[in-house]
């Protein structure tokens, strides 16, 4: 770790950032997903909520309730004794109707990248990948590991509106959609997997230092697995 990290950084009056690094590493990662059970575990006066991100954790606090000072010191000697845990995520296998209607640009994704769209599936399909974080929209899932033959810039125009579920590639990571929403990311399948319900326990189903691989499915079989998960009950099988 860089010598001037960690570091603990004011976001106005009510949030504070604790940084490990700039970049998607997953050691990184491990060590802001560690400092989020510890900060949890300890309970501090006017901490209201946490969010672990790539490599930094944003610590949201009651600025009445709160003595920001105090805070500080204790968030960063947090941060310096945090050990990563690695392994402690679940492990998912999600189902995916890759191509056609269900991934439109798939096709256009693989002849840029100079192979066919089966190859496309095949080198998407095999990997197991991280997730890295939750956000942007509820549910939201941002992987790590995608293979550097699949990595392709972001749409130059954004759609404004893609289906939830969507399993998309934007640059270096690829992701698993929620709900409906703008996005500037190369659509390739769709899962019916929920990962945000309202109203299931756990509301979000994936979690950061979680882990994912995706399991391809005809395009036949989407009515049957969309009713299997419709209702949010129903969770992906988990991995060996």
């Amino acid at each position: 770790m860089s010598p001037n990290y960690p570091r603990v950084l004011p976001c106005g009056d009510s949030a504070l950032t604790i940084e490990f690094g700039n970049e998607i590493d997953a050691r990184l990662n491990e060590q802001v997903i560690e400092l989020d059970r510890e900060v949890r575990r300890a309970r501090l006066p006017g901490v209201i909520e946490t969010v672990p991100t790539y490599c930094s954790l944003l610590v949201h606090l009651d600025p009445v309730n709160s003595a920001h000072a105090d805070l500080i010191l204790t968030l960063s000697r947090l941060a310096r004794d945090v050990r990563p845990q690695p392994g402690k995520g679940r492990r998912w296998r999600v189902p995916v109707v890759y191509g056609g209607n269900f991934g439109e640009d798939l096709d256009a994704l693989a002849k840029a990248r100079g192979i066919s769209p089966e190859q496309a599936i095949e080198l998407h399909s095999e990997t197991t990948y991280r997730v890295f974080m939750v956000g942007f929209m509820p549910g939201f899932t941002y992987l790590g590991g995608l293979d550097p033959r699949l990595a392709t810039p972001r749409r130059g125009t954004p759609r404004r509106r893609i289906p939830g579920g969507s399993v998309a590639i934007g640059g270096g990571q690829t992701a698993i959609g929620s709900i409906p929403s703008p996005s500037g990311w190369h659509l390739i399948g769709r899962t019916p997997v929920r990962s945000f319900h309202p109203d299931r326990n756990p509301i979000f189903l994936f979690e950061p230092g979680d882990a994912v691989e995706f399991e391809p499915f005809p395009a036949e079989e989407w009515e049957r697995l969309e009713a299997q998960f419709a209702s949010g009950d129903a969770f992906p099988k988990s991995c060996a």
